[in-house]
């Protein structure tokens, strides 16, 4: 850790080391919110809390910079906890322990880094506490929960902000400037079912799927990563032919991650198991094969456990694999008018089926609203016709280009005068809470950005140490140069 503390530039790294020494997660944000609180009032700085929990300090320009527009810079608080199954970490008691790799990264030890968007947050804290950089009057925003359903720029104070630009930090890669987002929706399929007792001529089997990339379901579903879902559904859609029954299954986590390990249990009848088992090993080499060029450390288990005897029925037990079966996974629509940029998809993020409950957990995302809406609505009728009850929640607008922007006419040109290089302008399929602010607040002028950031909302997240640097020049810059007050 104390390596990290002299990387350049200092005043990140500390930040950042600070920052992730305080537990984080979606929805218990009250310790990190504290934090920031007290960071802003032993600054003297104006520091508000929010009837929600977003954070807002206020910072005056600098000599010289007076008559410049004010500028918000916004970073989300909450982080995507994620760990490896053999790691033993507890995201609510322990700070996340970093390293630096001798690829030039830094990473976590067996789980998710927090760069996404710690590094942002890290960013805006150097400025509010520094005494040296010239910047306009800053207005820092740091929302809560923005990982889980952002309820933090749901439900942002209307009145709190006077800002006429927004900087948002929270984009991963560091030629690329953000213009345009995707909304979403969650989509929940729930059902209940009367458990069934099985004898001792049944026998119990576990399929166990690791070793998955995983990655963030906006960013990265265009990759036709592995699904544990979805590869697990296959399995349990064999079995029907030897009259399975499923036991328990719990596979994924979080909406936003897609799904990198899980595993089921379910019970066969001794006669069938010889069979079963011949069946699921012919499948595991289909799919090893399938996936080894993109997955090269995919691992399937298939092993005899203890009997469970308390499962669900055959009907019920196949109801669950043609939901899971049919239920669409990965890109749905690519946008016909940027090109590479996809436009619709879902996420089969996290299936659990115990005590007599049956899970599934999608997140859906679309450029367009109509878009959305097909592909929530298909999801509801696959689950419904397996008997699911189905609920569509924690919708979110997609955030629309600015074809005027004035900050983007600076940060254009200013990136190729630095680096020599166009940015790429683009729309992300991942969620930013740009749209939803600028909701709230009509005419904000807003851009995204940020350094290289791989493997986001999994155990692989890594930011590159020189990115954060070329990041923090530019960012600098940036601040220097906003256009003057109307």
């Amino acid at each position: 850790m104390s390596d990290i503390l002299n990387l350049e530039p200092k005043v990140i790294w500390k930040n950042f080391s600070d920052l992730n020494e305080v537990p984080r997660p979606s929805k218990k944000e009250e310790r990190v919110i504290e934090f920031m609180m007290n960071f802003g009032q032993k600054l003297n700085l104006e520091t508000i809390k929010d009837k929600i929990g977003n954070v807002i300090i206020k910072k005056p320009a600098t000599k010289g910079l007076e008559n410049r527009k004010t500028v918000v810079l916004q970073s989300h608080l909450d982080m995507v906890h994620q760990k490896n199954n053999d790691v033993d970490f507890d995201f609510d008691t322990q700070g996340i322990q970093m390293y630096i790799d001798t690829d030039g990264f830094v990473k976590a030890k067996g789980t998710t880094l927090g760069a996404d968007n710690g590094i942002g947050v890290a960013t805006i804290m150097a400025v509010l506490e520094s005494t040296d950089i010239e910047h306009p009057a800053i207005e820092a925003l740091f929302t809560i929960d923005e990982e889980t359903g952002m309820t933090g720029a749901i439900h942002l104070d209307e009145t709190v902000l006077q800002g006429e630009i927004l900087l948002n930090l929270d984009t991963e890669e560091d030629d690329e400037l953000t213009i345009s987002c995707a909304g979403g929706m969650d989509v929940t399929a729930t059902k209940t079912f009367q458990p069934e007792n099985v004898s001792e001529d049944f026998q119990s089997v576990k399929v166990d799927i690791k070793g998955l990339k995983g990655g963030h379901s906006g960013g990265d579903i265009q990759l036709g990563l592995g699904n544990s879902n979805k590869l697990l559904a296959r399995f349990i859609n064999e079995g029907l032919k030897f009259h399975v029954q499923i036991a328990e299954m719990n596979s994924g986590s979080l909406r936003n991650a897609i799904p990198r390990e899980g595993y089921f249990i379910l019970t066969v009848p001794n006669s069938n198991l010889k069979e079963l088992e011949t069946t699921f090993e012919n499948l595991k080499t289909d799919i090893l094969n399938e996936f080894k060029s993109i997955e090269p450390n995919i691992q399937i288990e298939i092993n005899k456990v203890n009997l469970k005897n308390s499962v669900a029925s055959k009907d019920e037990t196949r109801n669950l694999a043609y939901a899971l079966m049919s239920a669409y996974n990965g890109v749905y629509r690519m946008s016909p008018d940027m090109e590479g940029v996809t436009e619709t998809s879902n996420n089969v993020a996290n299936v659990v089926v115990e005590n007599g409950e049956m899970k599934i957990l999608c997140l859906s995302r679309s450029a367009i609203e109509s878009g959305k809406k097909a592909m929530t609505e298909s999801l509801k009728a696959t689950f419904e016709l397996a008997g699911f009850e189905v609920k569509l929640s924690g919708g979110y607008p997609g955030w629309r280009p600015n074809v005027n922007s004035e900050i983007l006419d600076l940060m254009k040109p200013l990136y190729k005068e630095m680096f020599g290089t166009e940015p790429k302008i683009i729309a992300t399929h991942g969620g930013l809470e740009c749209g939803i602010i600028g909701g709230h607040y009509l005419e904000m002028d807003m851009i995204s950005f940020g350094p290289n950031i791989f493997g986001a909302h999994s155990p692989d997240e890594r930011v590159e140490i020189k990115s954060v640097q070329k990041f923090w020049k530019y960012f600098l810059e940036v601040l220097k140069r906003t256009p003057v007050k109307n």
